[in-house]
């Protein structure tokens, strides 16, 4: 887990190779997670980020369009 993220406001999301990060405060609400990856992020689950659900490159790819920063990765 990286302590400073979490630190700063992040809740990490853990998965078996990568961990995805995301601080609601900073969230812009801009939709691409959504629209990126509906298996990564879906808001009608619980928790709403499953990043063992596709593969890694598909969770950095979608998580390098977020514009606020509001989603952060980290491998493993």
């Amino acid at each position: 887990m990286d302590k400073a993220l979490t630190d700063a406001g992040y809740r990490c999301y853990t998965g078996e190779k990568i961990d995805v990060y995301f601080n609601t405060a900073v969230c812009q609400h801009s939709g691409n997670c959504v629209r990126g990856s509906g298996k990564l992020f879906n808001l009608k689950r619980k928790p709403w980020i499953a990043p063992d659900s596709v593969d890694m490159h598909t969770v950095q790819r979608v998580i390098d369009t977020c514009p606020s920063g509001a989603l952060k990765y980290r491998l493993k």
